[in-house]
């Protein structure tokens, strides 16, 4: 009757929460909930992923494992790898340089320089050319896209027989540019790589805010300035993926290039290493496993050095349009 409000008695603590009965924390009581969860609710909600994960990994990594234990294995041959790294010596490493009519050495060179300037190359031109489709309005801006779209249903392969008549038809004029020149062949390598990674970058671009061109247009701004001065800094790792992307499909393709390339000083890496399982009564598994372990060790380093950028690069280009 004083105006107050009435009091009421305090409420029981409950001994439903442990905390109140047995004096232990939030975390505990979940972690004892956690230890009670039956396995085959717990399998069946996140264990089966561990399983999944662990076939695949093993799946992906017994191949690499048994290339590796045939080049430390000098008996030449893959029965003799089949229990793994039960014989390691470098015999088949050596073996590899010490070939004169198999230039080795010189392989892997030419591999790092036609993979390393078709790589520069197209990210170069795929981004002008990306930056083109993203920014401006022309016409055949629709069309040009659409092209671009449907000349990855087609793969290069199927332009061999093409390839080979166009260079050598070429060679005949400019022989800088024909069959057996490795300017040749990073040409064509160009041609086939420039679609698919043109609409790759194209969709990043597209991420990128128009504002700051507007506003690099307003200081006065060219497009070659904003193309170099911002929007290269900003596209960093579409560009990353397209080179990573571009190299190991040029270091790994082999039906092309044999037929562009015919002079064995001339030849990359994955021509180069067939020569060695070629002919029936002479094949050398051995060094051919070394030399294929040599050979991906450019494609490990490059993939590490750019990994930052690959999830980025890969997820922002393909979503946009």
């Amino acid at each position: 009757m004083n105006g107050s409000a009435p009091r009421t008695a305090p409420a029981e603590p409950t001994t439903d929460h442990p905390t109140a009965a047995g004096g232990t924390t939030d975390v505990d009581y979940l972690k004892s909930l956690h230890r009670r969860r039956p396995f085959g609710a717990w399998f069946k909600d996140k264990g089966w992923r561990h399983v999944v994960g662990v076939v695949v990994t093993i799946f992906a990594i017994f191949p690499l494992l048994y290339v590796l234990s045939a080049a430390l294995n000098s008996t030449g041959t893959l029965v003799g790898s089949n229990a793994l790294f039960s014989k390691i010596d470098f015999g088949n490493f050596a073996a590899l340089f010490n070939i004169p009519s198999r230039p080795f050495a010189r392989w892997f060179l030419n591999t790092l320089v036609v993979g390393g300037v078709t790589s520069v190359a197209t990210v170069f031109l795929g981004a002008m050319a990306a930056y083109a489709f993203s920014r401006m309005r022309f016409t055949g801006r629709r069309v040009g896209l659409l092209s671009l779209l449907l000349l990855q249903m087609f793969p290069q392969l199927l332009a061999v027989v093409a390839i080979f008549l166009l260079l050598s038809g070429i060679s005949e004029v400019i022989p800088a540019l024909g069959l057996g020149s490795q300017l040749g062949l990073i040409m064509v390598y160009l041609g086939g790589a420039l679609g698919v990674n043109t609409y790759l970058m194209y969709g990043f671009f597209n991420t990128v805010p128009q504002s700051l061109d507007e506003a690099a247009k307003i200081d006065g701004a060219s497009h070659t300035q904003i193309f170099f001065g911002i929007i290269m800094r900003l596209v960093t790792p579409i560009l990353a993926v397209v080179g990573l992307l571009t190299y190991i499909s040029i270091s790994g393709e082999f039906v092309i290039a044999s037929v562009v390339l015919t002079d064995p000083d001339s030849q990359t890496l994955a021509v180069g290493l067939y020569s060695f399982v070629a002919q029936q009564r002479s094949e050398n598994w051995g060094v051919f496993a070394a030399g294929a372990v040599i050979s991906a060790l450019p494609v490990m380093a490059l993939f590490l050095f750019l990994q930052r950028y690959i999830v980025s690069g890969l997820t922002a280009g393909s979503v946009k349009g």
